[in-house]
Order: structure tokens, then C-alpha cells, then sequence
């Protein structure tokens, strides 16, 4: 199988939308992604996968710490511009817990220190342990077939 047939077969599970943050020296960096997992209920923890090209691999493995927002219908823009997909810079206020910047209004908050982490192909895991919830109610923001959907 060729690379293009994976990726849409790994397209028709549809997702949520999150943003993985994290600070170094108060410099926020983030990026979109729909690769998370919750692993554990006890301790809590919770899976993200990064590539290993991605800035973000290297920011996380120093910091130790990374923040996940699930993004709510409203926020597609918030993702785009995380995904790269929007050039215009943006002043985007985010919200602090517990030293770990996350986005502000999204329906869920985690923030997590790293647990492990695994190296798989071109990818990182990180188990992150949850170490502070943030939730207000709102529909989450959804991906399938490589577009964005409304999840009801």
C-alpha cells in the first residue's frame, strides 16, 4: 500500500480537534492535532503523538510538561492557525494552569507532565499524567476525510 491509501484509510476515523501547547522561557509554541488518547484512569494519563521533525518534539522533551485542548465547534480557526494553514500572524490570549498555557474557551483543558515517552516510526509518544482539568460544556469541533465537521 502506498502512503496516500493509509492516510485516507486512517481519515475515515473521524476525531476531535485538540491543540498541544507547551512554554519555554514564557514563549508559547502549539500545534493542531488529532492524534490523543486517553491511556490510563489510574494514574490518568493521556497519549499524543508528534512527529519527530516537529519543533514540538524537541520543545516537549524539554519542558516535560505539554497542555492538550479539545477545541469546540467554534474554534476551527483556532486549529487552522496551529496547523499552519493560516499565514497572518494571530495575538492569541491563552489561558494558564498550573505554568502550562492552553486555549482559552475550549471544551476541555488538560495539562499534563511527561510520564514517557516511546519513539514509533516517524512519530513520538507521549504519555502525559494528567495534572489539572479545566471543562465547560459546549459541541466539540470534528475531523474526517481530512475536513473539518460538526460533531452533534
Amino acid at each position: 500500500m502506498d502512503d496516500r491509501m493509509f492516510r485516507n484509510a486512517m481519515g475515515k476515523f473521524a476525531t476531535g480537534v485538540t491543540v498541544i501547547t507547551t512554554s519555554v522561557d514564557n514563549n508559547v509554541r502549539g500545534m493542531t492535532a488529532n492524534a490523543f488518547m486517553s491511556v490510563s484512569l489510574n494514574p490518568k494519563l493521556v497519549l499524543i503523538s508528534v512527529g519527530e521533525k516537529a519543533h514540538m518534539n524537541e520543545l516537549i522533551k524539554e519542558t516535560g510538561k505539554f497542555g492538550v485542548s479539545i477545541l469546540n465547534r467554534e474554534q476551527q480557526e483556532m486549529s487552522m492557525c496551529f496547523a499552519g494553514q493560516l499565514k497572518e500572524n494571530r495575538d492569541i490570549d491563552f489561558e494558564w494552569v498550573g505554568g502550562v498555557p492552553v486555549i482559552k474557551n475550549a471544551i476541555v483543558n488538560l495539562t499534563c507532565d511527561v510520564y514517557n515517552s516511546h519513539r514509533a516510526g516517524d512519530h513520538t509518544l507521549f504519555v502525559g499524567e494528567v495534572s489539572d482539568i479545566l471543562m465547560q460544556e459546549g459541541e466539540p469541533l470534528g475531523f474526517y476525510e481530512g475536513k473539518y465537521t460538526k460533531i452533534s
